[in-house]
């Protein structure tokens, strides 16, 4: 005898979906920080950004960890150079235009780590 289980919706917080999608919550529609998200709705976003999301991925403010992926540094290297806030895209591409020391060898520090991890699954 099988039983059948009703299929629920799953559904995250806010501040789950918005880690998802790679964006800052605080950025987003009140409507979207105010509700719960379903993984239907999430993949919808994903496959489809509505306006304000295909915004905020084009233009910030990006959360640290896209903000680190994009300037080629790990979070820890953000925070070591002293920035802990969202950046824009604007303000990330200055940040890359002006190259500072920090970005630098924090980018070295990077590709080592990289290279290390490669060579440990490759072994």
């Amino acid at each position: 005898m099988t039983s059948l289980k009703s299929k629920t919706t799953q559904t995250m917080k806010p501040a789950t979906a918005a880690k998802k999608l790679g964006i800052l919550l605080s950025a987003t529609p009140a409507e979207f920080q105010e509700g719960v998200v379903s993984r239907s709705e999430l993949n919808a976003m994903q496959a489809a950004p509505p306006a304000w999301l295909a915004d905020l991925r084009r233009n910030g403010p990006h959360p640290k960890q896209v903000v680190a992926a994009r300037l080629g540094v790990s979070i820890s290297g953000l925070i070591r150079a002293g920035i802990t806030e969202p950046l824009t895209t604007a303000e990330i591409d200055a940040l890359k235009a002006e190259n500072p020391e920090w970005l630098e060898q924090e980018r070295s520090i990077q590709a080592e780590v990289r290279k290390e991890a490669r060579r440990l699954k490759e072994s």
